[in-house]
């Protein structure tokens, strides 16, 4: 009985489902069709799919006692999830966990805190084996630390790699101005968050209680690690990574708007042993196809200096389209060309504004020899609109990767946990070019996929993201964080006339300052303000004035850059 089920396991397995008449809404290469596998298992990160089909998720936060995984299973061989399963005694801490992966037998779990395995036993979907805790991050911070993922990858001798991503953006001083960093701030030289963050380190994958100085330093100059994987193809440990944000918030004299949309690259890395890929020293700049020093350390956008010293990436990607995953297809029912390359899944940027929204989709690099072809797209229809003013307005963002048992491709997103099957059936043989170069006629001109052209592509908007950025800089040291100001010199902006009113008092205000009484919400002030029409572009004033009219209960319209111009033309001297 045993073996007639194994092999009616095996044949179900070799019979693919059918796939969703509009194949899911996702946008695929010729031969290649998909069915929702989940419509809405909550927001998941990383999935993994194990010998039998089943799929674990990770959700991104497990704070109920309910777990933070997710266990599913088809149960009539139609490719849809009939069974789900909430499991995991543990509890998270943060926001960013994301890790859940299957080797050697066990379900590694990923927390931001920790890294759990479980032995998985034939049949069960949730594990019956006690929780083992591998590693534990220590640090007193994690939980408010920024890219504290845990993505873990195993080579085949045993070891078991973990990033421990930077608390800081840039590697400004993170005690004095918080993660984000201020306005022409110098990072600090050298970085001490390179001691014990910003790299990769090697443990021991069996062993349990261990720490950070239980394991090996194994790179470094990485600030943020979401996906990581060991690749098949030439033996050795790849990872993808996310750059710095903020350049033309941040040094708005050094960087436009644009190079600010699409600098740094997003990189692809071949990691071995001892490589420094320059964080936050230097930045890879696709456009330029080198690494450059970074403004924090004396750079303006051409300056390379010390930055030839590190590594190079294998593939750089365009600024913030922020990769989650990495996936080397193994498996024999796609065409041979995807054995020869890596899919990466992109969450989507938050920070390109004025300019669109970029990312959103699963794209394919070819790699021959350790050398990557040009990326193209593999999965696009997620975001569900044709240009992203905001990252709210995407429908879907792409995050986890797995292969199914069946060579089947597993793509998962974060907004609602939902799950495609992407499966070839077409004629292999037929698979080439003339479904490439569809596919990047269907692509090449969505506004979420293409490099923005330079002010053509302006939206002009004001950014809620660099608003907040500023304000904290120029604005909360008198009107406080929370907005209510002093009591004293300094007014409220929360339920002002002045803030909800009419656009060019704002606007004035900010620009040539304010000087002598003013009454807000019935009460005179007589404090200074300065004037920051030489301090701030018209970007900068339309983010912080649409900030402050959308924070704290307020309830304005936003303010866009153009208004702001012509304001300043008006009011300034």
């Amino acid at each position: 009985m045993a073996m007639l089920f194994s092999i009616s396991c095996e044949n179900k397995q070799s019979e693919l489902p059918a796939s969703d008449p509009d194949n899911g809404g996702l946008i695929l290469p010729g031969g290649f069709e998909a069915l929702v596998v989940i419509d809405s298992a909550g927001p998941t990160r990383h999935i993994a799919v194990n010998d039998n089909g089943d799929i674990y998720a990770k959700l991104r936060f497990s704070r109920d006692m309910q777990g933070g995984t997710i266990g599913l299973r088809d149960l009539n061989g139609d490719g849809k999830a009939d069974s789900l399963v909430r499991f995991g005694d543990y509890e998270d801490v943060g926001g960013s966990a994301v890790g859940v992966t299957i080797h050697d037998g066990y379900l590694y779990t990923s927390t931001v805190r920790q890294v759990l395995r479980n032995k998985l036993s034939p049949g069960e979907l949730v594990p019956s084996s006690r929780t083992e805790v591998i590693l534990t991050d220590t640090h007193p911070n994690v939980a408010r630390n920024w890219h504290t993922t845990k993505p873990a990858a195993f080579d085949g001798n045993g070891n078991m790699y973990i990033p421990f991503g930077s608390p800081s953006d840039a590697g400004q001083d993170i005690e004095m101005y918080g993660p984000t960093g201020i306005p022409g701030g110098k990072g600090l030289d050298p970085s001490p968050e390179r001691e014990m963050n910003a790299g990769i380190w090697k443990f021991d994958a069996n062993k349990e209680g261990q720490v950070q100085s239980d394991g090996t330093k194994f790179a470094t100059g990485l600030r943020s690690i979401v996906g990581m994987t060991w690749s098949p193809l030439d033996d050795h440990l790849y990872a993808v990574v996310n750059g710095i944000d903020n350049f033309h918030t941040l040094y708005p004299a050094l960087y436009s708007s644009w190079q600010a949309a699409v600098l740094p690259s997003e990189t692809l890395v071949k990691v071995t042993e001892g490589t420094d890929f320059g964080w936050p020293y230097a930045y890879y700049d696709q456009l330029q196809g080198k690494n450059v020093l970074s403004p924090g350390y004396g750079g303006d956008g051409t300056i390379v200096g010390r930055a030839a010293e590190f590594d190079n990436p294998v593939m750089g990607f365009p600024g913030h389209w922020a990769p989650m995953e990495l996936l080397f297809y193994q498996g024999s029912q796609f065409p041979e060309r995807y054995r020869q390359g890596v899919f990466v899944a992109f969450h989507g940027s938050t920070d390109r504004s004025p300019y669109p929204q970029a990312g959103y989709i699963v794209c394919f690099v070819p790699l021959v020899d350790g050398k990557a072809g040009d990326w193209e797209v593999f999965a696009d229809g997620f975001a569900g609109v044709d240009t992203v003013e905001n990252t709210g307005d995407a429908l879907y963002r792409p995050m986890g990767l797995a292969e199914g048992p069946d060579g089947s491709l597993y793509l998962s997103e974060s907004n609602k946990g939902k799950i495609w099957r992407v499966m070839y059936k077409g004629d292999k043989k037929e698979f080439g070019e003339k479904q490439l170069e569809e596919m990047k006629r269907l692509t090449a001109h969505k506004t979420y996929i293409k490099t923005p052209v330079a002010g053509v592509d302006n939206l002009d908007k004001g950014s809620l993201l660099e608003g907040g950025i500023l304000y904290n800089t120029y604005c909360a040291t008198c009107h406080q964080r929370n907005g209510e100001g002093d009591n004293n010199r300094f007014p409220p902006l929360a339920g002002s006339e002045r803030v909800l009113g009419e656009a060019e008092p704002l606007v004035a205000a900010i620009l040539n300052g304010i000087q002598g009484e003013i009454t807000v919400r019935g009460k005179t002030y007589n404090g200074y303000m300065p004037p920051h029409a030489n301090i701030l572009d018209d970007h900068a004033v339309a983010s912080i004035s649409s900030y402050i009219r959308n924070r704290w209960g307020n309830k304005a319209g936003s303010i866009s850059p153009s208004e702001v111009s012509s304001i300043r033309v008006k009011v300034v001297k």
